[in-house]
């Protein structure tokens, strides 16, 4: 098990920036350069009685936009689906404190 803990250490000391941040690419004559959140989390543990373990582990990339050229400068492109996908909870929160204030204030 600490094996393979150690390896996963390793493997993603390269996680970060340079997943974050795409490889530039020419799309349409264009060289954009694509920009993502990206989260990892791995566990793991042990049974000290029964002599059993386990562990395991996951991801996520949200693709956020791009960076592209314009007039000598960079400018971001936001990716509007991913952009309302994560206002949805926020929203829900708003109007879930807004409906509450109000019903606060009614009493």
């Amino acid at each position: 098990m600490a094996d393979t803990f150690s390896f996963l250490v390793e493997a993603m000391k390269n996680v970060g920036v340079s997943k974050a941040y795409g490889q530039p690419r020419q799309v349409g004559g264009e060289e954009v350069i694509p920009v993502a959140i990206v989260s990892f989390g791995f566990g793991g543990g042990n049974d000290a009685e029964g002599g059993s373990s386990g562990g395991g582990g996951g991801g996520m990339v949200l693709p956020l936009g791009v960076y592209r050229n314009v007039g000598g400068h960079a400018v971001f492109r936001p990716n509007t689906i991913v952009t309302l996908v994560c206002l949805v909870p926020v929203i829900s929160v708003i109007g879930s404190a807004v409906r509450r204030s109000i019903r606060a204030a009614r009493s």
